[in-house]
């Protein structure tokens, strides 16, 4: 039976020293997939304060869209899904 680091080293598994949490993790993954590397800190900040739903159902609708950059459409439909959730909110209160 092999060890986990002889695992690790047969299929060349890389440790990433900028995540030492799951939601660094996420936001660099993110920034990756999104082609905006160099905002990472945005990303990581939007992974730790934002619903993971959202930030999915943005990313999902980001790679589906061949208009603008990913980038671009990730962040557009991330504020169309914050401002419906504020409005359910108002009149959830209301």
């Amino acid at each position: 039976m092999k060890s986990i680091n002889q695992i690790s080293i047969s299929i060349n598994l890389k440790k990433d020293n900028r995540n030492k949490h799951e939601f660094q993790a996420y936001g660099n993954r993110l920034a990756e997939e999104l082609g905006d590397t160099t905002k990472r800190s945005l990303y990581i900040k939007l992974a730790k304060s934002t619903n993971r739903n959202i930030l999915e159902t943005a990313r999902l609708f980001a790679h589906g869209n061949p208009g603008n950059s990913k980038a671009k459409s990730f962040m557009w439909k991330l504020k169309e899904l914050n401002s419906a959730q504020e409005k359910k909110k108002e009149e959830k209160n209301d």
